[in-house]
């Protein structure tokens, strides 16, 4: 007993004299992961550290002590988790930490092969990792790279069914009557369904988003339903560019680029169900949106114009040709704006702007 208290006492001294050391790798790890996330362009919940206590190192030494021979043996002082979205993600937040750091795979674990009912909340992946001297050293310090610390991946679900079981004592060997385990198994399957549809959703959103830009790149807009995903791609091909390029030659005007997807949901309002829509839009009412531009511009000296010109006027111009008049006018300038006062002033004027207009009596 004298030996194993001995031998107790000399981890924990070893513990305090490393114990600045622990912190600062506590400090520094997560800030170097988070950077290498971002570059990878992985999105996750959130990286969470510990340092385990004195008070907890303890209890663990007194129940297995005798397995270390120092410090260096004990590979979860310093703790790191990774929380994720998605089931996918942590093999990405994986392979991070695999080119980051020195895996020790003997140690290391993959608790998602687990197969028991019970077993959601602890299905993550723990890796044991060292810093190598070629990625992160201190002078004066060659102990940074000796220790030894673990990583837990999971993801967000599983992360909080972890804690909800430990609140409920259900993994702490205290007995809970069998139809609240059942009622929490249930609840396990029903979480972790829910954890890889998650996964099965984003990766078939993914799969459409790569078809849409196909479609899109290939001109067949008729085929592709208007929504956001296929709006964004849209834009990226610059469907109001030759309109705008004309219209900024009335005065030699500079353009400003602005965000124009809050025209989606006018074009939505409008009644346009495809980009093909938009496009048939663009065909014919560009040489209208242009007359519009030349009488509002032309005897100014404006020399910068927003790019959101363009598309604002075709919907002016179509508005008008489909009898909106100053009603559908207050409309359109209500969805992109915002309701206000000024929208029917706004709208009158532009009325009165464009009815002698030659598209106006075409």
């Amino acid at each position: 007993m004298e030996t194993k208290l001995s031998h107790t006492d000399e981890l924990l001294t070893q513990y305090r004299n490393l114990l600045p050391v622990f912190e600062k790798m506590a400090e520094v790890i997560p800030e170097r992961l988070k950077d290498f996330f971002e570059e990878a362009g992985i999105i996750v919940a959130a990286v969470e550290h510990r340092v385990k206590t004195e008070s907890s190192l303890t209890g663990k030494l007194q129940l297995k002590g005798e397995k270390y021979q120092s410090i260096y043996d004990i590979t979860d002082v310093v703790g790191i988790r990774v929380i994720s979205f998605y089931n996918d993600d942590v093999d990405k937040v994986a392979s991070v930490l695999e080119r980051l750091f020195e895996i020790d795979w003997e140690n290391s674990i993959d608790k998602r092969k687990a197969h028991e009912i019970d077993s959601f909340g602890y299905l993550s992946l723990h890796y044991i990792c060292r810093i190598p001297e070629s990625a992160y050293s201190v002078p004066g310090h060659p102990e940074l790279n000796k220790i030894r610390f673990e990583v837990q991946m999971r993801t967000v679900l599983q992360h909080a069914w972890a804690n909800m079981n430990h609140d409920t004592g259900y993994k702490s060997g205290v007995e809970i009557p069998n139809v609240y385990k059942r009622n929490l198994s249930r609840l396990a399957g029903m979480l972790e369904l829910v954890d890889d549809e998650f996964s099965r959703i984003r990766q078939e959103l993914a799969d459409y988003r790569r078809q849409v830009q196909k479609l899109v790149a290939s001109g067949n807009l008729d085929e592709v339903p208007l929504d956001g995903d296929s709006f964004k791609s849209y834009l990226q091909i610059g469907p109001f560019d030759a309109l705008m390029y004309r219209i900024a030659s009335i005065n030699q005007a500079e353009i400003q680029p602005v965000d124009l997807s809050n025209f989606l949901p006018l074009f939505k309002a409008m009644g346009f169900h495809t980009l093909g829509d938009i496009n048939k839009l663009i065909k014919e009412y560009s040489e209208a949106a242009y007359q519009i531009s030349c009488f509002q511009i032309g005897l100014t000296d404006i020399d910068i114009l927003s790019s959101s010109v363009a598309p604002q006027n075709l919907c002016t111009a179509c508005i008008l040709k489909r009898g909106g008049g100053s009603l559908g006018l207050t409309w359109m300038l209500d969805v992109l704006n915002g309701p206000s006062e000024v929208n029917k002033a706004m709208a009158e004027f532009l009325l009165e702007q464009t009815k002698d207009l030659p598209f106006m009596n075409q």
